[in-house]
């Protein structure tokens, strides 16, 4: 990874902090309904981690991604 890509991966990462923490504002300003948001933001984030533990957890992945197809 050169640091032209590094440099657009963390201008991307701090977009989508500041995306985020925006979601988060209007979510709250909208008390009553915007639980439901919440609840569903809260929800893709944790089945995110989990996609996230297991593709790390896979050795076969890394296998194929590595041998396979090159």
């Amino acid at each position: 990874m050169d640091g032209y890509e590094k440099l657009g991966y963390s201008l991307l990462a701090i977009i989508v902090i500041f995306y985020l923490i925006a979601m988060f504002i209007g979510i709250i300003a909208t008390y009553p309904y915007g639980l439901l948001g919440l609840i569903f933001i809260a929800a893709m984030g944790v089945l995110m981690i989990k996609v996230f533990k297991e593709r790390i957890k896979n050795k076969e992945d890394d296998y194929y991604s590595r041998e396979i197809d090159k």
